[in-house]
C-alpha cells in the first residue's frame, strides 16, 4: 500500500497557495519554497519526500510562479508517476506532467519522429526475450530459459550504460561485472539481437531513451521545441538514474537549472540495470550554487524500526554509505522487531501465516500486511501457506488494479447505471450512493460476504470489495455525490493509476516493495545465501544487497517480522544461518562496531527472539540438503521455484507415475469441491507431479516433498499414501 492510498478519504483541494504548504515541517517547507535554480532534495526513507515535491510542484502552480503546462515531473514506475498525479489533483495542481523516463521519451519520440526521421515509429516489442532467443538461433547458441533471462537482462545493461555490441566485453571488465556467459559469447548475441531488429523494424523499451536522446542530440530545432514546452523539472528516486537517462535529463535541460532532484544513495538497489547513486552524490559538483535539504525526520516508522534501520547502515561501507541520512523517528514507541528461526523453509512459511492469521483475528487489515522476500520463486511456499491458513493475498506486480477485468466491467455497469438508473429496478431499493453502488456490484458478483478459499474467484471479489468501499470514503467526503459524481472520480483514478485498497496480504520481492509501507512486515529468508544471495560476490554487491535489507526494513510502520530457516526442505541438513547483515542487530549476536556518525544505540537491537518448534515428524530422518539445487536428470542448476519443487528442469525427462498422476488430480478436484476452494489450494499442480514421482512410501518421505508441509501432511497424508499405495482413500475420512 502507499502512502497516498494509507486513507480512503478525500481531503478537501487546499483554497490557496499558502494553504499548500500548511503541516509541512521545516525542511519539507523549504523543498516546497524553492522554486528556483538547482535543488537537491536528499530524503530518508519514510522522511515525506513525495510529499514534499508534490507541494513544492503545487505551490508554484497555484502561486502563479508555474506553469502547469510546463513542468515535468519524471520517475521510474507507473505506480510512483500515478500517486504523484493522483497527489498534485488533490492539491489542485491540474495540467503538471507527471511521467516514468520512458513514458515521457515515447510521447516525444512518437511526435517527433515523423519530422526527424520520416514515417511511423517502428513497432514497440512488448517482450524482447523472443527475440533474444531468435538471435541466439542464428547464433547457434543454445540457451535455457535462465540464461536467457540472464542474457536479455545483460543487454538492457549495456543499452542503458550506452555500451554497443563492440565494447560489451571491456565495459563488463571495468565494471567489474559477472557476466551468465563469456562476455564475448554475450556481445556476439547482443550484436545479432540488434540486426534482427534492424531487420524486422522493431525497438524496443530501451532504444525509447536511445532514439530520443539521438533526435534530440541532431535535432537542435526539435531540442528547443522540447525546451520551450518544459520550463522547470522535478527528478524522483534521483540515484536510481542511469547514464542513459542522465543524457535524457541534460537535454532537457539544455542550459538551464530549474531542476529538483530527490533520491536516497542508501536506497539505490538497481545498479543491475545500470543505476547509479553517483548522479546523486555528484549533484553539488555539476552544480556548485545548488541547494541542499536534507529530510530525516521519519514519519512512518516506530523508533524500534528506526533503530534497527539504522544500525544496519552503521556496518556499511562505501560512497553511499558515507552519505547515509541518520533517521530519527517521529512516531510513538512500537513493539519490538521479533527475530525468528525456524527449521526449514515451509515451516517458516506456516509459522508466518499463523502469525499473519491471529493479527488479522486481532484487527489489524490484511491490506495492512507484507511478505517480503528476496526472490519471486520464494513466493509459491508462501501463497501456499497463506491460502492453507484462509488467508486472502495479492502478488504484488500482478495486473495493475484498473486494467481487471472484473473492475473495467464494474466500472461500465455504474456508467451505465449513472445513465440510465432512473429507469432500473435495481436500484429502487436503494436510497443513498453506497446502497446503490452495492447493488450494481451485486450484479457483476459482489457478496456481502467474501468466498471461502483463495485464488481468482478470491482476487475478484476482492475488487468489487474495493469498489464498494471507495464509494463509501466518496460519499461520506462529498454529501450528495451521485453515481455519476462516483463515476468521474473512477475515471479520474483510472488516469492516475490512484487505485483504492484491495483488502489482501501483499506478498512482494524486495524490489517490488520498494516505494511501499504496511503496518505489518514479514522479512522472510534472511539467511546467509539469499541475503546476502549467493552470487554477490564482490565488497559492492554486498553492500548493495545490505541497502535492499534496508529498503525492506523502512517498509514496516509498526511491526517488523524478520526470519531465516536452517535448512531448505523438511528433513534437510540444517546447515544455514542467519544474514550477517543481522550480526548485531539480533538478539544473541556479538555486536560490530559502528561507523563514525552512527547513532549511539543504533547498531543494537535487542528485539524478541523465538526459536520456532521444529516442523517434520519427531524422528524424520535427515536428509544431505543439494546446495545449489540441481536437476536430477542433467545436472543443472535449478533456480525457478516450480522446478526446485520437481528437483528436475521442466525439459528433462519425467519418471512420472501417469496413472497416480491422473489419480491425485481426481482426488484433487473431489476435495476442492468439497470445501469450495480452488484445486491448487489444496496441491499445486507441480507438487502433484513431484509425488507422483517420488511415489512416497510413508509420512516421512511425502514430508520431504516441497510443498506438502506439515498442516497438509496432517490433513491430506492418508489419502495420498494410500493412493501412492494403489489404494481408494478411506471413505468418510476427517478433513479438519
Amino acid at each position: 500500500m502507499t502512502a497516498a492510498t494509507h486513507s480512503t478519504l478525500f481531503p478537501r483541494v487546499p483554497d490557496s497557495a499558502d494553504a499548500v504548504l500548511e503541516g509541512l515541517d521545516p525542511e519539507q517547507r523549504a523543498v516546497a519554497t524553492a522554486l528556483h535554480g538547482p535543488v537537491c532534495v536528499l530524503a530518508g526513507a519514510g522522511t515525506g519526500k513525495t510529499r514534499a515535491i508534490t507541494h513544492r510542484i503545487a505551490y508554484g502552480v497555484r502561486a502563479g510562479i508555474l506553469q502547469p503546462s510546463s513542468v515535468l515531473a519524471v520517475t521510474f514506475t507507473n505506480r510512483a508517476a500515478g500517486e504523484m498525479r493522483g497527489r498534485l489533483r488533490q492539491l489542485g495542481a491540474v495540467g503538471v506532467q507527471a511521467r516514468t523516463f520512458h513514458s515521457a521519451a515515447l510521447r516525444q519520440l512518437q511526435y517527433f519522429w515523423p519530422k526527424a526521421v520520416g514515417g511511423p515509429l517502428p513497432r514497440l516489442v512488448d517482450r524482447k526475450i523472443q527475440l533474444v532467443a531468435d538471435a541466439a538461433a542464428a547464433c547457434r547458441i543454445r540457451l535455457d530459459r535462465g540464461e536467457l533471462r540472464d542474457v536479455t537482462a545483460e543487454i538492457e545493461w549495456s543499452k542503458l550504460t550506452q555500451t554497443v555490441p563492440a565494447d560489451y566485453t571491456a565495459a563488463t571488465a571495468k565494471a567489474g561485472r559477472e557476466t551468465p556467459r563469456d562476455p564475448a559469447e554475450i556481445a556476439q548475441l547482443y550484436a545479432a539481437y540488434e540486426d534482427l531488429k534492424r531487420e524486422r523494424s522493431v525497438i524496443d523499451f530501451e532504444d525509447v531513451l536511445l532514439l530520443t536522446v539521438a533526435v534530440l542530440q541532431d535535432r537542435h530545432d526539435i531540442a528547443e521545441q522540447v525546451r520551450a514546452q518544459y520550463q522547470h523539472f522535478v527528478v524522483d528516486e534521483y540515484q536510481d538514474v542511469s547514464p542513459l537517462q542522465q543524457r535524457l535529463l541534460e537535454l532537457w535541460l539544455g542550459d538551464r537549472e530549474n531542476l529538483c532532484v530527490v533520491g536516497d544513495a542508501s536506497q539505490t538497489i538497481y545498479s543491475f540495470t545500470g543505476a547509479t547513486p553517483d548522479h546523486l552524490l555528484d549533484f553539488r559538483v555539476r552544480h556548485p550554487g545548488a541547494t541542499v535539504v536534507k529530510l530525516v525526520r521519519d514519519y512512518r516508522s516506530t523508533p524500534q524500526v528506526v533503530r534497527l534501520a539504522n544500525g544496519l547502515l552503521a556496518q556499511a561501507k562505501g560512497r553511499a554509505a558515507d552519505h547515509r541520512l541518520e533517521l530519527v523517528s517521529q512516531r510513538p514507541a512500537g513493539p519490538e522487531p521479533v527475530f525468528t528461526e525456524y527449521t526449514d523453509e515451509p515451516a517458516e512459511a506456516e509459522g508466518a501465516a499463523r502469525r499473519i492469521r491471529e493479527l488479522i483475528g486481532s484487527g489489524v487489515p490484511a491490506s495492512e500486511i507484507a511478505v517480503l522476500f528476496r526472490t519471486n520463486s520464494q513466493s509459491e511456499t508462501y501463497e501456499q501457506a497463506l491460502a492453507d491458513a484462509g488467508v486472502p493475498y495479492q502478488l504484488r506486480g500482478a495486473e495493475r488494479f484498473f486494467d481487471r477485468p472484473e473492475v473495467r466491467n464494474a466500472i461500465t455497469a455504474l456508467r451505465a447505471a449513472a445513465r440510465f438508473g432512473g429507469n432500473d429496478a435495481l436500484l429502487d431499493d436503494a436510497p443513498d450512493l453506497p446502497s446503490q453502488v452495492r447493488a450494481v456490484l451485486s450484479g457483476k458478483g459482489w457478496t456481502p460476504q467474501p468466498p471461502a478459499g483463495s485464488g481468482a474467484v478470491r482476487e475478484s471479489w476482492e475488487s468489487l470489495a474495493a469498489l464498494a468501499h471507495l464509494a463509501q470514503d466518496f460519499a461520506a467526503a462529498n454529501a450528495g455525490a451521485t453515481l455519476a459524481d462516483l463515476v468521474v472520480e473512477l475515471d479520474e483514478r483510472a488516469g492516475a493509476q490512484h487505485a483504492p485498497t484491495v483488502q489482501g496480504v501483499t506478498l512482494a520481492s524486495l524490489h517490488a516493495a520498494k516505494g511501499l509501507e504496511w503496518d505489518v512486515v514479514f522479512l522472510v529468508g534472511v539467511a546467509e545465501g539469499m541475503m546476502p544471495i549467493t552470487y554477490a560476490k564482490t565488497d559492492e554487491q554486498i553492500e548493495e544487497e545490505r541497502r535492499l535489507l534496508y529498503v525492506g526494513v523502512t517498509r514496516a510502520r509498526e511491526h517488523l517480522h524478520l526470519s531465516w530457516a536452517l535448512a531448505r526442505s523438511p528433513g534437510g541438513r540444517a546447515n544455514r544461518r542467519p544474514s550477517r547483515f543481522l550480526t548485531g542487530l539480533r538478539p544473541g549476536s556479538q555486536a560490530v562496531a559502528g561507523r563514525a556518525g552512527a547513532a549511539g544505540a543504533g547498531a543494537v537491537e535487542r528485539g524478541s527472539w523465538t526459536a520456532a518448534a521444529t516442523a517434520v515428524p519427531e524422528q524424520a530422518p535427515r536428509r544431505r540438503q543439494r546446495t545449489p539445487a540441481r536437476c536430477r536428470v542433467c545436472g543443472r542448476t535449478l533456480t525457478d521455484g516450480g522446478e526446485m519443487k520437481l528437483m528436475r528442469c521442466e525439459d528433462c525427462p519425467s519418471d512420472m507415475d501417469e496413472g497416480l498422476y491422473e489419480r491425485l488430480r481426481e482426488w484433487r478436484g473431489e476435495q476442492a469441491r468439497r470445501s469450495g476452494q480452488p484445486a491448487f489450494c489444496v496441491f499445486t499442480d507441480k507438487t502433484l507431479i513431484a509425488i507422483a514421482e517420488a511415489v512416497p512410501d510413508d509420512e516421512h518421505e511425502l514430508a520431504r516433498i516441497p510443498g506438502v508441509g506439515m498442516r497438509k501432511l496432517r490433513r491430506y497424508g492418508a489419502d495420498v499414501l494410500a493412493l501412492c499405495a494403489g489404494r481408494d482413500p478411506a471413505e468418510g475420512q476427517d478433513q479438519d
